[in-house]
């Protein structure tokens, strides 16, 4: 899930990032608070070069949910301004209708 959404990301494919999103969708992030179509629209700032995902860790606290944290490493651009760096990484996804769909995101620059 975590692949396919910074694959979306990267490759500004608005609509398939958004369907791995739930409708209730929220990210927080260093320039703020996103909902799926401000996260999406955000992506004609970004303009990732290239990434790598590790450390991927996965539990489950009840049915239905996932918590996955993971270092995310990025040459990337926002609006102009070099974001690159590695970042600590959270989403929480959700089941709906047989499908896991992220409910939040966030991710933290790495120290």
């Amino acid at each position: 899930m975590e692949k396919a959404a910074w694959e979306a990301f990267k490759n500004k494919q608005a609509d398939a990032f958004k369907k791995l999103l739930s409708k209730r969708y929220f990210g927080v992030y260093a320039e703020g608070i996103k909902t799926a179509d401000a996260g999406a629209a955000d992506m004609a700032k970004f303009d990732v070069c290239d990434y790598s995902l590790g450390d991927m860790k996965v539990t489950f606290p009840s049915i239905g949910v996932a918590i996955v944290t993971y270092k995310a490493t990025q040459q990337a651009n926002f609006a102009g301004q070099d974001i690159s760096g590695a970042y600590n990484c959270a989403s929480v996804l959700i089941v709906r209708r047989g499908k896991w769909l992220v409910v939040f995101h966030t991710e933290v620059k790495a120290q």
